[in-house]
């Protein structure tokens, strides 16, 4: 028979215990019961030699195929659903290109953190253009691409170290780079300013109140002063956790502020569509 004080005391200890083993996993990804750590290093090839050896499937919207070769990428995580701005998926990017792995799965901020680097096994996974944007996913809808689940996905990564956010430096942002080369991307937008909007605007507003803006697909596209709408637009889903904050403006000039903004510079066929990541990419740098 197990007393009062016996039973507290057992209490006591597996609390302890728990913290301590929580803390332990989450301090070491390689703890983490996730990804596959039987994979190797072998047959790793570049995100842009992997883009080059599928060129159909970017040609045109909406295609896939499937990567039947033994042949795996590497690199680090740029960008992912911490903000609840993108949207099970995440992007990957070494220093030759980016490329987005769409799973079916909430919450990967949790073990893929900005920064880290993973070892992607392509083989039997498919390659397509989401409206000319690559990812990595499963099939959808026929031709098209589309997420992976995630316990497929689990069998196909593999960590590399920890997370090292200094590693993913975003490189200027320029309208006129190469959409294919650079799509993807983590990128800074500098000394722009979003379209007033009367100092009520916010990046993703409720369309009943704010009447400047529609809801597609569950996101608003907001215009910036410095570049054509049909070229560049900030893409922000109504979900993201600074959907209600207002764009920057200045009450007193009216006016509205210069920013520099970094997010991933992802294509809808031949627009920019930049997605912040969190709102500390959005840096005021006028007053």
């Amino acid at each position: 028979m197990i007393t009062k004080n016996i039973y507290q005391f057992l209490v006591a200890g597996l609390l302890v215990c728990g913290m301590a083993a929580c803390q332990g996993d989450w301090d070491d990804p390689m703890n983490v019961p996730y990804g596959n750590n039987s994979i190797t290093d072998e047959n790793i090839i570049t995100i842009a030699q992997l883009k080059a050896d599928y060129p159909n499937v970017f040609a045109s919207t909406d295609q896939n195929a499937k990567i039947e070769r033994d042949i795996k990428i590497k690199g680090r995580v740029t960008g992912n659903d911490i903000g609840s701005n993108i949207y099970k998926q995440f992007m990957l990017q070494d220093e030759t290109g980016a490329i987005i792995v769409a799973v079916n799965m909430s919450g990967m901020h949790g073990f893929l953190a900005e920064g880290q680097e993973i070892v992607i096994d392509l083989k039997d996974l498919y390659i397509g253009g989401y409206r000319k944007q690559p990812e990595i996913g499963q099939p959808y809808n026929g031709t098209s691409i589309g997420r992976m689940n995630k316990e497929l996905f689990q069998k196909h990564f593999k960590y590399v170290g920890s997370p090292d956010a200094s590693k993913i430096a975003p490189i200027d942002f320029d309208p006129n780079m190469d959409m294919e080369a650079n799509c993807g991307k983590l990128v800074t937008l500098k000394d722009v300013s979003f379209v007033p909007t009367g100092g009520t605007g916010t990046f993703a507003p409720d369309t009943t109140v704010d009447k400047t803006v529609s809801i597609v697909g569950g996101c608003v596209n907001r215009a910036l002063n410095e570049y054509s709408e049909s070229k560049v637009v900030i893409r922000t889903s109504t979900y993201a956790k600074f959907a209600a904050k207002k764009l920057p403006y200045d009450e007193v000039n009216k006016r509205a502020l210069k920013c520099n903004i970094t997010g991933i510079a992802t294509r809808y066929n031949n627009t920019w569509q930049i997605q912040i990541r969190k709102e500390s990419d959005i840096e005021v740098i006028s007053n």
